[in-house]
């Protein structure tokens, strides 16, 4: 690799990597997207005078929010030809994020599921001034608006994000306690079992892109058909299947292994002591952000 494309440790680049990582990965919910917007972000970063940047990190968040913009607008198009539910890429997280709450629910699969409901600079807008906490003048030049209708726009995008997120804020500690029965009754072959687990009105989304058979193309609606789904695809499994806690996007979640090859990554919502949401990931094109902990910032 060049020394163009590989900046040196004490560049502000590596500083703020995490940061800048955590600020694309928030706009598209795309593991290899958002490091295809920090390798773009670096080149333009590595071949700009930087004679007269006073904020560094700034001046990076804004490249990034450019690159990412640029990218979420070409990933839309993309989207609206892929096969089934489409759900974010899930990352394995290390256990201090949970102690950010704002940076652990911005990062959950259920909050970045609402944000694709989101338009690309209501998304922008949104997260840098939620999650980031980034001054309206500064997102103002980051998106192209000016500061007035960037105050509008984080005002529409906080209603409608606010009437979509989850109801009520659970302690993790709970959230941990409901995951870790779901596994082990999972694990205990009894599935039926998992109505005592299940709210009675879950949703269950299974992203798998069209790539594994038996996979759910559509959301399931209710404990009873979510049970009755599990149990008919774990009745077609030839080899022995495990289920493991793994920490996904800040919360205690679940990898599914087959064969002891992870063939899935499922993420809860709780809500009551019990699961009103489950996220499972299957597509193995987007199991790549579970091979390490991601830096995840603010």
């Amino acid at each position: 690799m060049s020394d163009v494309s590989r900046p040196a440790p004490e560049d502000p680049f590596v500083t703020h990597r995490g940061l800048l990582f955590t600020v694309a990965y928030e706009m598209l919910g795309s593991v290899a997207d958002a490091e295809d917007v920090l390798q773009e972000s670096w080149l333009r970063w590595s071949a700009d005078d930087r004679g007269d940047v006073l904020d560094p990190r700034a001046y990076l968040v804004r490249i990034v929010t450019r690159q990412a913009l640029n990218q979420l607008r070409t990933a839309s198009r993309r989207r609206e030809q892929y096969v089934g539910p489409w759900l974010p890429d899930p990352l394995r997280t290390t256990p201090d994020v949970a102690d950010d709450v704002v940076l652990a629910e911005s990062v959950s699969l259920a909050m970045l599921t609402v944000l694709e409901t989101l338009g690309p600079t209501e998304r922008a807008v949104f997260v840098l001034r939620e999650v980031f906490d980034v001054p309206f003048d500064e997102i103002a030049d980051a998106v192209g608006k000016t500061p007035a209708a960037v105050r509008q726009i984080a005002h529409r995008a906080r209603d409608h994000v606010a009437a979509r997120r989850p109801r009520v804020e659970v302690d993790a500690s709970e959230h941990d306690r409901v995951v870790q029965r779901f596994i082990a009754v999972m694990n205990s072959g009894d599935v039926q079992s998992l109505m005592d687990v299940l709210a009675p009105d879950v949703v269950s989304v299974t992203d798998s892109g069209g790539l594994v058979r038996h996979a759910a193309r559509r959301p399931l609606h209710g404990a009873e058909r979510v049970v009755a789904f599990l149990r008919g695809s774990i009745a077609k499994l030839d080899t022995a299947f495990a289920v493991r806690p793994l920490r996904i996007n800040g919360t205690l979640g679940a990898g599914i292994e087959v064969g002891g090859a992870l063939i899935a990554a499922v993420s809860f919502a709780v809500e009551g002591g019990r699961i009103t949401q489950v996220f499972s990931v299957a597509n193995p094109d987007k199991l790549s952000g579970l091979d390490a902990e991601a830096p995840l910032a603010r």
